[in-house]
């Protein structure tokens, strides 16, 4: 291929990317809290399940991270995201045939096993086909992909398609579809650039020398518990706030519409905030700034629960995704990761994140019982740890 065409090229692998964030990743996933009142309903779940299987999906990820993104830097990000498609769109859609609550655990358990190496497939090829400067609009851009899918998902699944289609279980089959589609998409697409293809066969380890070289970087870490306790918060308010609105008198249009709100937020303000990232000399603004708003965000639900919410998530949707896409810029940009170790230190990164997604709802969750805006304050603690060890990555 020549290096126009190659330059070319690359903007069809970024939109198949930004296809695969919104309906592999994103929209199966943000599906799920819009549609947990005709779930429980049907299936006869308590609150404290409830929690439980927003958050297994996201265990399974922690578990599948680290080896999904060695996987993908030994084989191959093509190979992977075909494979990964494929698979999540069949078990995503097997959610939708479970009849209780040990079915649907399950299959959210695997389903979480094949989103989070997806996710990080499709990130690497920011990282593969945008060089420079141009790492953190990529990243951005693919990060508003999932930005999006979070919307498209809290917007019209239960409002929408759930009634057209007649039940939550045909939404879950559509969302399975779609993902096996854009896997063969994948599956005919072409190989990654040549300069990957010669660095990645160049460089390629042992699975144990990879490892051995990204866990002694301390910037992977920090950024790796940060986000631990950043998406902690986030997940655990996304689960639950449809929920605690619809409980505290909001009509249901209402309540899911406050969660598209924040989706949208996010979906607008992450490729400007990855711009202004990329402009910046100093990085420290937006690694404490979001933190700051998160807190105050989250801590002001305690306490309100009117109209005012609707400016709080939209604060706290502005720098959710943004601030999780520069996380992930700083991994792959620091100088000991490069393109060959960018999908085991995101690895490392994902997993954190996605453990703290699969503690953070239930335990946020239980203490609904002694009050319905408690949670809360178990997120808002959450989003206060991340701002103390953010203090601690080092400025570029």
């Amino acid at each position: 291929m020549t290096s126009n065409a190659q330059s070319n090229y690359r903007w069809y692998i970024l939109t198949l990317a930004i296809a695969t964030n919104i309906f592999a990743i994103a929209a199966p996933i943000s599906c799920m809290p819009v549609l947990f009142k005709e779930i429980s309903d049907d299936l006869g779940l308590s609150l404290v399940q409830i929690g439980t299987i927003w958050g297994i999906g996201p265990l399974a990820g922690a578990f599948t991270s680290l080896v999904g993104g060695m996987i993908i830097d030994r084989y191959g990000t093509k190979r992977i995201l075909s494979i990964a498609c494929l698979l999540a769109g069949v078990v995503g859609a097997m959610r939708g045939l479970s009849g209780g609550f040990t079915g649907l655990a399950v299959t959210s358990f695997f389903f979480g096993f094949l989103f989070a190496v997806t996710a990080l497939g499709t990130h690497k090829t920011a990282r593969e086909y945008f060089p420079g400067r141009q790492l953190a609009v990529a990243t951005g851009v693919l990060s508003a992909g999932i930005g999006g899918g979070l919307t498209l998902g809290s917007m019209v699944s239960a409002t929408i398609l759930s009634p057209l289609l007649g039940s939550w279980k045909y939404v879950l089959f559509l969302y399975g579809a779609i993902s096996v589609i854009i896997g063969f998409l994948w599956v005919l697409s072409r190989i990654e650039p040549s300069r990957i293809k010669t660095e990645i066969s160049t460089g390629a380890v042992p699975f144990r020398q990879v490892l051995s070289r990204v866990v002694r970087v301390r910037e992977v870490w920090l950024i790796a518990l940060t986000r631990f306790c950043f998406w902690g918060c986030h997940y655990g308010v996304n689960g639950y706030l449809p929920l605690y609105l619809r409980g505290i008198g909001w009509p249901a249009a209402g309540a899911d519409g406050a969660l598209a709100a924040l989706s949208i937020a996010g979906t607008i303000a992450v490729i400007p905030l990855t711009f202004l990232y990329s402009r910046l000399e100093s990085k420290k603004v937006l690694l404490l700034l979001p933190l700051i708003l998160t807190i105050i965000a989250v801590s002001s639900l305690l306490v309100v629960d009117n109209v005012l919410v609707w400016p709080l998530v939209i604060l706290l949707g502005i720098f959710r995704d943004g601030f999780i896409a520069i996380l992930l810029i700083r991994v792959m940009e620091a100088k000991e990761i490069g393109v060959v170790y960018a999908a085991t230190a995101l690895g490392i990164t994902q997993s954190l994140g996605n453990l703290s997604a699969f503690i953070s709802p239930p335990l946020g969750n239980s203490l609904a019982s002694i009050a319905p805006n408690l949670p809360f304050a178990c997120w808002a603690a959450l989003a206060a740890m991340a701002l103390v060890l953010s203090c601690f990555i080092r400025d570029k």
